[in-house]
This record gives C-alpha cells, structure tokens and sequence, in this order.
C-alpha cells in the first residue's frame, strides 16, 4: 500500500443555483440588492438557502377567548386601539390592542414608539408569540406580527406563513416575493443523493424541499422538508469526514509497532496504581490502532481527572520499542511542564528517553535536544508549538499525541504530523463532548471514552454548592480552614482586569484586595494569561510547593493543571462561565487524597442561567453536563469548538437529530467503502455537492 493516498478528481463546477447573481431576479433593483447583501445574499443559491427561522401557523389559529396563557400561540383579530405610554423618563410602551368576538389581546412593545405608527384601526393582523396575562388582560410582548387581507376564511387565513429575517429596506413580504422567484428561476433543481439513498431513507426531493421550507402547504409538508435539508447538512459533514479519512487512514501505510515489548512491560510495572476498567480498554484500543498496518486516527475523550496521561504513556513507550519517536504536544508551557514531571519518571523507569522543548527553553538546551531529535538517541518529545518549528527534526517520528486539539489551529496539527511519515494520531480533550457532536466534529476519528476515575476519585470526590452574596465571609473562613490543613484554595475570577462595561470581579484587583483586607496573614498568588511564560511556570510552582497559599487566577487554570494538594475552589461570577468550563475549572480540585469542594458566587439573571447552575451543583458526570449545555445553548455557541472548513448547521440540530446524524454516517461510510474517490457517475454529484458546501473548507478535508 502507497503512504499517498489517492488523488481525487480536479475541483468542478457546483450546482448551477449558486453561482448566479440575485440581482438577476426580476424586482431586484440596486437598492434591494444592496439590501439583500446586508443579509449574506449574492446568488439564488443564496437566496433559496435564507431559510425562514420562524413560522405563522394560521391553519391553527386561536380564539382570544380561549387561547392559553404561558404558551406560544398565533391569534388573529381586527387592530381595536392603540396608545403610546410613557410612564417615566427614557421608557415607552406602545400598546395595540387587538378584538375577534371572542375577547381581547394587547401586543406590546418597549421603547419603539414607531411601531405605532405601522398599524391602523380596523386593520386585521396575526400576532404569534408567548401569551401572558399581566394586568387583567392577555398580552403578547414584541410579536411577530403579519398584516392580513379582509375577509375570515380563504387561502391567506388557512396557511402557514414563514418569516425570514429582513433588514432595512427589505420586509419580510418582499423577502417572500423574491423567494418565490428564486425558486421559479431556479428551474429543475438537480438533487446530489442517489435516488436509491432517497427512496431508503424515505426523502424528499431536494427541489421540493426547497419550495416547502419557505411555503409549507401544512406541517407534514414543513416537516418533510426539514428533514430533508437537515439530513443533507449532517450527511455532508459525515461524507466529508468519510473522504478525508480514507484519504489519510484507509488508503496510507501505518508503521505497524511492536505492542510487546520491554519498554511497555517495564512502564507497567512502574505505575504507580492500577488502571481503570476504561483505561484498560483505551490502551487495548490504541496499540491494536498502533499495531495495525494503517495510520492509528483515534481520539481519548475523558472526563475530568480520569487519566488520559496514563494511556498515552503507553502508547510512547511502544514507539520506543519499535525504534521510532513520539510527540505529545500541549497548548501551554503549564500542561507540557506537568506532562514532562508526570510522565518522564515512568519513561526512565522503562529505560525510554525524552525531552521538554517549549519556548522558553534556553538557546543551549535547545539545540542539545534537536540535535538528539535528529538523530534518535531522544524516543519521546514533550512541548507545545515549539515542536512544529522549522528547524526541528526527528529521526523517525510514528507518533503524535495532541492534547486539547481544538485549541490548535488545523496547520499547526498538520505541521506536527508532517515532522513524520504518516505517523499515528492520538488526540485527547478532556473537554466532555456529548456522542452526537463529537460525530460530527470529529466524525473522521475513532473514539474512545474515559469515565471512571482512577484511585477511588469518585463522582462524589469533589461537592459543589451555589453561595449566595451573604456567604462571602463563610467561603472565606473555608478557605482559611483549607489552609490551616495544609492544603491550597484557587479563587477563579472570569476576567483579567476590571472593566467599563461589567461589574465582573477582575483577577489582579481581586489578588490585591484579598491580599491586603481579606488574607493579609496568607500568601496570595495571582495568574493570568497575561502573564509571560516564565511567570505563569513560577507562580505554579510556588503554588504547588505551598509558598502560595491562595491563587486568585482565570481560566489559564482550566485545562489540565494539577496541584493534588488543591482542594477548595471559589468561583466569582460563575454564571459568566459555560457548563464544560465550569466543570473543568472544579476538576483542579480532589486531584489527591483529599476530597475537593467548589463554591460557586453566581447570580444568573435568566432561566437558562439559573439552569446551569443548578445543573453543575447537582451533575458530577461531564458527559452529562456536556449533554445538557448542548440542550440549553444549542450548537450555536457550542460549535465554536468546530473543525475549521466545516459548514454551519442551519436547519438540522445534533441534539434533536440525533437519529439522522447516524443514517447520514452510515450512508457516507457506505458510499466512501464502495467508491473512496466518488468517481462513480452516480456519486459524481455528490463529489459536486461536497466541493460547493464546504468552499474553503475542501483544503481541509483534502490536505490531511
């Protein structure tokens, strides 16, 4: 087998919706135009794809009488007054008030007096919203409302009415109209799945999920069609994923190491305690990946403080008994430090050389270690970004481990793969990531997952608790307490400094006054990322040594650092932070023999808020937390995490997809299996489809 892999078609052309200008269409002057480019609309393909995020169900439209409270509804009833209030300085309420026969409902909108002046007494409209009863009457605040022709039953009453977002200069209504001629414009829309996959998995056809997005004759229709594009987004993120990995797993040569021999038996024995049953099974996975004659592309996704170290320890001492070197590269001088002190000792136990190369190693020292990289007296390399340098070589790199990967840009990965000859891949996060979005973010890598904790840490190890304000001088006794046992407290502030627009406690202000008023008898320590370097290691290690007693820092903690002797945490302003955040920052804690306890000052200000602190006080498990952040936020905010090149999900869901995102991998494995390259006349739309979705993102899938 070829360590290249085979080499795909030229790029062609996409489907011929995308590359025409919208201002083509008819009624698309300059003006709309320019309009429309506010919105991200260039071409039809543009203007197709500008999916409605809102609908107006008037096939099921309640009475005012009747119509519940606390729920979304749509009303529709004749505009009976309306007034403008101003009830104080710099505040307006404009009320209309709406009638049907039935009773009566108020839309209501703050400070936007000008609303007023869009309806007219008499006027039939159709609000949609949440209706609340406040003051003796039901209301509706901010609507979304849709003017309405006279006359009580015909087409316009009995549909379902999308509302696209719009801009200045560009209502909803004419966002309809130039749908509707988008979709006449566009013609015979020419559908990339093969027909049998469609007839399978019992899809519509692509044109007609188009026409239904934006008109859905009834919801069945409306259902169908979201399906469909939804299906089509999962399905081609997992073909992507499917093409890049056989491109650079299935169809390389692996080096195929030796899982047997002294080197790893020797580390065994130097463990310091015995491996947990998810340990076992990940070091299982990872030399049968490693001994496999193709390229190893698997990630280790472990909670917090479940020992990912301990199985990529394995995995460095079987290079060194194939004769080949390994690199484990972190995002911080901080982590590579702590894996250079955890893991070195148990190399030496096992007679494997190593070396920590970071930016601030000094100039000699360098060079002693690319000399020794060079030329192989060194297995085992420990660094950050330093590893990738130029000037850095290895003897023969089979390899590379890297930690937290989604803090590494897509090049500096590929940089440190390079070093080598298609070497193996091992990537760890210790970022809970629930199933379905680690499949689609990660769909080109196995997975493994660590959820026990080693040396009896359990779930219950560390306890968390939500403070109220009033509690600060308990949580500060508690701290005192912590340190008169001889062990640490961190104090987690969300921000490095203070700030014109937030009431946040800063970390550098925080240090001096707790300092100062609060633990004038303590050793107070303060760090940030702000801080250089050598700073940031001389500050842990006073910590750790017990020189500080209290570190006031951010997040720079959040990933991986490790102080056993840390045990309490106080967080300030803990609804700043999302959910995995939070529960990394508290695995700082409970990493020795003692238990840990995290106090949490929060003061949500929203349901969504309130909920997240309830969920990381009472959920020790990361996995589940990671799935109740996703149902909270959604992957909007959580998708920030996304492998660059990936396109944004915009109709389709991870977590309510679920199902789909599963039928969209298997067809895409199956499709990859039966023809890698898509060069098959029935898959040759598909290979379009790919290169006309991802744009850019083509590179990445294509690079490796």
């Amino acid at each position: 087998m070829s360590g290249a892999p085979a080499p795909l078609p030229p790029r062609i052309g996409g489907i011929h919706l995308s590359g025409r200008p919208v201002s083509g269409l008819r009624f698309v002057d300059t003006r709309r135009a320019e309009a429309l480019e506010r919105l991200g609309i260039r071409t039809i393909g543009d203007l197709v794809t500008h999916y409605p995020f809102r609908y107006l169900d008037l096939s099921t439209v309640s009475d005012l009488r009747t119509v519940p409270t606390g729920a979304e509804a749509t009303v529709v009833g004749r505009v009976h007054d309306i007034t403008v209030k101003r009830p104080r300085p710099r505040l307006t309420i404009t009320e209309v008030a709406i009638v049907d026969g039935t009773g009566a409902l108020v839309g209501v909108w703050f400070n936007q007096p000008h609303i007023a002046q869009s309806f007219r007494v008499g006027e039939r409209v159709a609000f949609a919203g949440t209706v609340l009863f406040e003051y003796g009457l039901k209301q509706i605040k901010t609507p979304f409302v849709e003017k309405l022709p006279d006359g009580d039953t015909g087409p316009d009453i009995a549909r379902i009415l999308p509302i696209h977002r719009a801009t200045d200069g560009l209502s909803t209504n004419w966002i309809r109209r130039l749908v509707i001629e988008a979709l006449a414009s566009a013609g015979d829309v020419p559908d990339p799945l093969p027909a049998a996959l469609r007839v399978r998995r019992e899809l519509v056809p692509l044109r007609a999920a188009y026409a239904w997005i934006h008109f859905p004759p009834d919801a069945a229709a409306l259902q169908a069609a979201r399906r469909r594009l939804a299906f089509d987004e999962l399905f081609t993120i997992r073909l992507a994923m499917a093409v890049r990995r056989s491109r650079f797993v299935d169809q390389r040569a692996g080096h195929g190491h030796h899982t047997d021999g002294e080197a790893l038996s020797a580390l065994r024995r130097a463990l310091p305690f015995p491996l947990t049953t998810d340990q076992t099974g990940a070091v299982s996975a990872v030399l049968d990946d490693m001994a496999a004659p193709r390229p190893m592309n698997r990630m280790l996704l472990g909670d917090v403080g479940t020992g990912k170290t301990a199985v990529a320890a394995h995995a460095l001492a079987v290079c060194a008994d194939s004769g080949t070197q390994a690199a484990m590269m972190a995002p911080t001088e901080v982590l590579a430090e702590q894996y250079a002190r955890a893991v070195g000792p148990l190399l030496e136990a096992a007679g494997v050389s190593w070396a920590l190369l970071t930016g601030s190693t000094p100039a000699p020292e360098r060079r002693r270690i690319l000399s020794s990289l060079a030329d192989g007296t060194t297995s085992v390399a420990f660094g950050t970004h330093a590893l990738i340098q130029p000037d850095v070589r290895y003897h023969a790199l089979s390899l590379v481990v890297v930690d937290e990967q989604h803090r590494f840009g897509v090049g500096q990965r590929l940089a440190l793969r390079e070093k080598g000859e298609t070497p193996d891949l091992l990537v760890m996060t210790a970022t809970p990531i629930p199933r379905s979005l680690a499949l689609t973010l990660y769909g080109d890598l196995d997975t493994t997952y660590l959820r026990e904790r080693p040396g009896g840490r359990g779930p219950g190890h560390v306890s968390t608790r939500i403070v109220p304000m009033t509690g600060r001088q308990d949580a500060y006794d508690a701290v005192r307490r912590t340190v008169s046992q001889g062990r640490r407290a961190y104090i987690v502030c969300a921000l490095v400094d203070e700030s014109d627009t937030t009431a946040a406690r800063a970390a550098t202000s925080e240090a001096r006054r707790l300092q100062r008023s609060v633990f004038p008898d303590l050793r107070v320590g303060l760090l940030t990322g702000a801080l250089r370097p050598a700073e940031k290691r001389a500050v842990m290690e006073k910590f750790r040594s017990g020189e500080v007693d209290v570190l006031v820092a951010t997040t720079v903690i959040e990933v991986g650092v490790d102080v056993p002797d840390a045990t309490l945490m106080i967080i300030e302003d803990a609804e700043r932070f999302g959910l995995a955040q939070l529960h990394q920052l508290r695995g700082r804690v409970g990493r020795g023999e003692h238990p840990g306890e995290v106090l949490l000052f929060a003061d949500p200000k929203t349901a969504e808020g309130r909920a997240r602190m309830d969920a990381i006080a009472s959920t020790a498990d990361g996995f589940t937390l990671a799935e109740e952040d996703l149902r909270l936020r959604g992957e909007g905010d959580i998708l920030g995490l996304r492998q660059s090149g990936l396109p944004a999900l915009r109709v389709a869901s991870v977590s309510t997809d679920a199902a789909l995102l599963e039928c969209a991998g298997d067809d895409a494995a199956a499709i990859i299996a039966e023809d890698p390259g898509l060069r098959a006349p029935v898959h040759a739309p598909l290979l379009r489809m790919l290169l006309e979705r991802l744009g850019d993102g083509w590179e990445w899938v294509s690079s490796g």
